[in-house]
This record gives C-alpha cells, structure tokens and sequence, in this order.
C-alpha cells in the first residue's frame, strides 16, 4: 500500500513522536520545580477571594467571573480553568501549576504541528518535501527532507525559554497561556482542515472540501479564544493570512474556499467585544478613559518590543514587574522607534514578497498590538505579552541559523545548547517564585524606582514577621509614588501595628484624601482614633463608612464600640444589635452584646450571646473570659473554670483571665491551685489588685489554705 501524500513515512512519523515526546520531557524538566510556588499578587483576587471559582456547577457560575480589575474579569474561560483547579485541590497550589504546564505543553505540542505542517509546504511550494528529488545538498543535511526537525527546534526552544515562566509560574497569566493554546489550536485545525483529503470521488471536484470537522474545531478554538483574552482579537486575521500565504495562493482563492470558516471566526470578533465592553478599562486598569495620554503611552512601547526582543535572545535579567516606566523625552526612543518601524517596514515588504518571513513578522506584531495600543497605567511593559509573540523569534533564529552558510552545519548543536541553557534558566527562574519575599526582593533588585515592587516588598516581609524591616519600603514606595493610594493604606496599616499612632492617622487621613470613599480605611482610622480615646472622631468615620457600606457588620460593630467608649451605651447596644441582624455568626458582635447584658444584670440572655460567640470563634480568648464570668454569676462553677482554662491557654499573658480562674478554683476548694494562678497573675501584673486581694485572701490566717501554706 502506497501511502497518502498527507501521511508521513514511519520513520518521519517516529521521528515526529520522538520530537513530541522531547518537547513534553523538555517542559517537566524546566518547571519541575514550579509545583509549589505560593499565590501571589493577582492570585489573590482571582482565586482566594473570587467565590465564583467555588463551584462548577450549574455551569454559568464559573462562566461568570466578577468585574473590576481581576485577571479573570471578562474572562469566562479562564475563571473556569481555576474552578477546575479548585474543584480538585481547593486553595492548594499543586494542581493549578500542573494544570498551567499542561496548558504550556499543549501549546508546544501544537506549536510543533503548526510548523511541521507549513515547513513541509514552505519546502517545495507545493508537496512536501519528501515527496520530491533530493539535491546533492540535501543529501548531505538531514534537516532539509526532514523539515520537522526545524519545527521541533523552533518549537523545543519557545517551550523551554525562560521569558516564559511568568505565563506558566504565576498562576492567574494563565490568561495568556491558555489564550495562546486556543490561538495556536485555531490555526493548526485550519491547516487540518485545508490540507485533509477529499473525502470521496464526488468530493474531489471540490478541492475546499477538507474535513468539516477540522473547520468546526478551527471556528470553536477561535470562539473560546476570545472568551479566554482580548490579544486573540488578531487570530481570525492572522488565520486569513495564513490561507494567503500557504494554502490558496490569493485572497480571492482563499475566501472562496474557506470563506465560511474565515466568516465564522470574525464572528467571534462579536463575543470578544461583549465582553471588553462589559468590562470597560478592566477595573480602570487598561483603556482610554484613565486620563493617560495615548501618544505617552504609545511611546513607551517602542522601546518596550526592544526590550522584548532582546529577552528573546538574551533572556537576562527577568522582572516580574516592571511598572509604569514612561519616556522621559520623546527623543530618548528615537532610535527604538527607527528599529521597530524599520522591522514592521521588511515585515510588510516581506508579505508582499510572499516570504515566510513576512508572515512571522505580521505574527510578532499582531500578537503584542492590542497591547501595545490599549493604554496601561499599571504597566507599560510585561514578559507575559510575549507568551505568543515569542514563537515569531524562535522560528525565525531557528530558520535563520539552519540558512546561514557560516552556521548550518553547526545549527543543530547551537538548537541543541540554546535549548539546554534556556531550560536551566527557567529551572532557575523558578525558584524566584518560591516565595513572595524572593519575587518581590528580586523585583525591587531590578526596578528599585518601581513604588508597587517596594510597596510589595514591604507587605512580604511583614507577613514573615520582619515588621522594621518593611517600613522603609513602604516609606520609599510612598516616596517614589506620592499618589499610590494602596502604599499609603497599608503603610497607615503597618504603622498602626507598631504603635505609632499619630502617624497612622495621618497617612489614613493621607490615603482618604487621595480615595474618599475607601471603606477599609474609614473603619481603620475610626479604629485608630477610638484607640487613641479620641472616641467622637472615631465615630464620624464609622458613620462615613457606614454611608458607603450601610450593611457592614464590621462597621456597626465598630461604631457600637466607640459609643460605647463615649458613654452613649443605649446607642451601642443598637449598633451591637444592628451589626448582629445583618451578621448572625459576627463573633465580635455577640462578644458586646453579651457583655453588656452582663452589666445589666441580664445573665442568661449574657450566656446565650457569649455562647454564641463561642462556638463561632472558639478561639476568641476574651469571649471565653466574659462567657465564664457570665457562668460564675449564675452559679455553674464547673462550665466557667473550663471557659477561664481555656482564655487562659489562648491568651497566658491576661492578667485578668488568671485572677478569674483562680476566684472559680477557690469557690469550688481547689484552693492551692487557685493560689498558683493569682501568683501567675501578679507575675504578669504586679499592679493588680483583685489578684493581691484574692491572693491575700486565701493565705489569711484562718483560711483552709494558710494552714497548707
């Protein structure tokens, strides 16, 4: 039997499995060490606190990501791979990063059969290579009648580049990763499709008619690709192209072959803008309403695809984020702006020129304009946007060292060190996601004049407990980006915790003039500033916080308290009431509401709040403490030394808990164990009182226990 011209040879078809496999060990070796890097930055409004990824079903709930700035805003497809990923592992991180290198891999795979299928058109401009004489140059270079193997090189080396870790390590860029598989996939089923036989006699007259099953997964890929993110806009234009190029040779032939599938992808181009339109400027991120000068930012781009290109090659250093970095003159990126022009000029000249060249170029191009074009004032330059546009430079250094006279013989072991060297830095690049203190330390080592980098720096050694060490980053974020509402609230956070208070309240005051209307800091300067027994202050802002936010338990419970501090004890208990209507499992809330019972002699409704309060946060020391003097009082001696036992063990340093532990040890006579506890108490607080009148109490002469003493 004589094989199909679309069936490769079995040694061609083990050779192409062989370089599959490759491309699949290649990955797990270069990010086999990513599986357990933490959730960072946009991880954390994505996943941790994106309660539509909770469940998958009915369906339409993870299809329904929440609006604002989340990296999964307008992005069904995405915010559904994540409820996946947390149907599985919940907030465990294992199976989001296998799920992101199984993404990573598929586009490898997928990028393997794109190129093997066009360099074995591109061979000949007609059959493929194989199926043609050999020269005698042929002869002598393997690589020539065996075009998957240049395919595999290309592919290999945009799997295992380095410039890739951060769409495949930080988690929610699966955006672009995901985007890019559907992307690729739109292309290799159309290529499926237009290069599938006629499926019978009849059929042949049709030289169009592939197989409508490649078509529809061309058209579906495409769908799911504008459901997944905003830079798959190019594809359906990028898919005509490609029919130009390779497959029709003319517009017109093109259309009139495969007009319906090119119809039906533009068709998509109706989804994708439903979606950027429901989530204008994508939480006054990205757009043209964020009072940035276009022109301004467009500047910043040329620039930022030298950079680009150049990671592409030399892949040093690498920066998770680089910020907002604006030209400071327009005639600092001349000589960019010449390159990149110069570049997109030979990519035009090359397409008109038929070269395959040409259409890498309008590939790189098309993959970073909606990028480039869509201003940014959060950063103007990002390695994940080169995800896609990577593939573009791979194939063309793979192409272009295997055409150099000086480097063709030579090429396969240049693909072959370069794949070696790379997969080892992104092995290594890994490790800075290990994390957060490592990310942000080395981002701030690079961009040390980018105020988020030191805001977030700052942030990561608080939550390792190295509390002095964050001030002067948040005090250096503040100084690079006086207007950073977010460094001001966290540093008035930070400052708060230390104690300095007089400061705090001023960077609170600092952050609400900057943002009026930002709820956590109106009920933290209220905390502050009730802290600071400047009560009627401190209930203004509640009261502000509560007019942003009338049903925030937290608020009402917090304005209750500086009533409370005020003396204004009939309109606490409202607040306390009010706070626990709207939150019925508040813990802080029922804590008041029981104490104050307490005072008013009121003790079974005193144990019900207190009880309540209890088991919902069996952990609060002092509604352990308030229920077991509410117990003492109403003669259930036992229940009360079990709730002062266990404020005692939450909280060993309460003077107070101690002392009330030891009054209920005495009253049922176990008199030298309560004498041990006013001890403690007064080694904790000399200056107490109620335990030197208790412990004087129990060591007087007379006593039962002054006979034992």
């Amino acid at each position: 039997m004589t094989p199909s011209p679309s069936s490769p040879p079995r040694s061609a078809a083990h050779g192409q499995f062989l370089a599959a496999v490759l491309i699949v060990l290649a990955a797990l070796a270069a990010y086999s060490n990513s599986f357990t890097a933490p959730f960072i930055f946009d991880d954390a409004g994505s996943i941790l606190n994106n309660p539509t990824v909770r469940q998958l079903w009915p369906i339409w709930k993870p299809l329904s990501p929440p609006t604002g700035a989340g990296t999964v805003a307008g992005r069904p497809m995405v915010n559904l791979s994540l409820a996946v990923n947390y149907a599985i592992s919940g907030t465990q991180v294992w199976s989001y990063h296998a799920l992101n290198l199984l993404i990573h891999i598929l586009g490898g795979l997928t990028l393997f059969g794109v190129l093997r299928r066009t360099m074995e058109k591109v061979g000949t401009g007609g059959p493929p290579v194989r199926d043609r004489p050999e020269t005698q140059t042929e002869r002598t270079d393997g690589w020539a009648t065996r075009p998957y193997l240049l395919a595999f090189a290309a592919a290999l080396l945009w799997t295992v580049h380095p410039l890739q870790t951060e769409s495949v390590t930080y988690t929610v860029q699966r955006a672009e990763s995901l985007m890019g598989l559907f992307y690729l996939l739109t292309l290799y089923c159309f290529i499926r499709y237009a290069s599938a036989p006629p499926a019978s006699a009849a059929a042949s007259a049709h030289p169009e008619a592939g197989s409508g099953l490649w078509a529809v997964l061309s058209i579906f890929s495409c769908l799911l690709g504008m459901a997944t993110k905003e830079v798959m806009a190019s594809a359906p234009i990028m898919l005509l192209l490609y029919d130009w190029l390779f497959v029709s040779g003319t517009f017109r032939e093109a259309w009139r072959r495969h007009g319906g599938v090119h119809a039906a992808c533009a068709a998509t181009w109706i989804l994708l803008g439903y979606y950027v339109i429901s989530n204008s400027g994508r939480g006054d991120s990205v757009g043209f309403g964020l009072g940035i000068s276009w022109w301004a930012y467009l500047l910043t781009q040329f620039p930022a695809v030298v950079h680009y290109l150049w990671l592409s090659v030399w892949p040093h250093p690498l920066v998770f984020d680089y910020g907002a970095e604006w030209v400071a003159h327009p005639w600092s990126a001349v000589p960019d702006i010449a390159l990149v022009l110069a570049l997109a000029a030979a990519s035009l000249v090359a397409l008109w020129r038929r070269s395959p060249f040409g259409y890498l170029g309008a590939w790189f191009f098309a993959i970073l304009g909606p990028t480039c074009l869509a201003p940014s004032n959060r950063q103007t330059l990002a390695e994940h946007r080169m995800y896609l546009a990577l593939a573009a430079v791979a194939v063309a250094g793979v192409l272009g060292l295997h055409a150099c006279r000086f480097t063709r013989r030579a090429s396969p072991v240049l693909f072959v060190l370069a794949a070696l060297v790379f997969a080892t830095l992104t092995f290594r690049r890994n490790q800075v996601y290990h994390t957060p203190l490592a990310l942000w330390s080395d981002t701030v080592a690079k961009r040390p004049e980018n105020p988020r980098a030191q805001e977030n720096l700052g942030g990561a050694l608080l939550d390792a407990g190295r509390i002095d060490e964050a001030v002067p980053h948040y005090e250096q974020a503040i100084r690079i980006n006086p207007t950073q509402t977010q460094a001001h609230f966290n540093f008035a956070n930070l400052l708060a915790r230390l104690g300095r208070t007089r400061e705090a309240i001023a960077e609170y005051e600092t952050t609400l003039r900057l943002e009026p209307n930002l709820l956590g800091a109106r009920i933290n300067l209220g905390l502050v500033l009730n802290h600071a027994h400047r009560a009627t202050e401190a209930i203004e802002q509640f009261q502000a916080a509560l007019r942003l936010d009338p049903d925030s338990a937290a608020a009402h419970d917090d304005l209750g308290d500086a009533f409370l501090a005020s003396g204004r004890v009939k309109e606490a208990m409202g607040q306390f009431q009010q706070a626990a209507q709207l939150q019925p499992d508040f813990a802080p809330a029922l804590n008041h509401l029981g104490t104050l019972l307490l005072q008013a002699g009121q003790n079974q409704a005193a144990i019900e709040y207190l009880g309540r309060a209890v088991r919902v946060s069996p952990t609060d020391a002092d509604a352990h403490y308030n229920l077991a003097i509410a117990l003492v009082q109403t003669g259930h001696l036992s229940e009360a030394i079990g709730h002062f036992e266990e404020a005692v063990r939450l909280k060993p340093g309460d003077a107070d808990a101690q002392v009330g532990l030891a009054f209920a040890l005495a009253q049922v006579g176990r008199i030298t164990d309560a004498i041990a506890h006013c001890r403690t108490a007064l080694q904790i607080d000399a200056q107490s009182a109620a335990a030197r009148e208790l412990l004087a109490n129990l060591l007087a002469p007379g006593h039962p226990a002054s006979a034992r003493q």
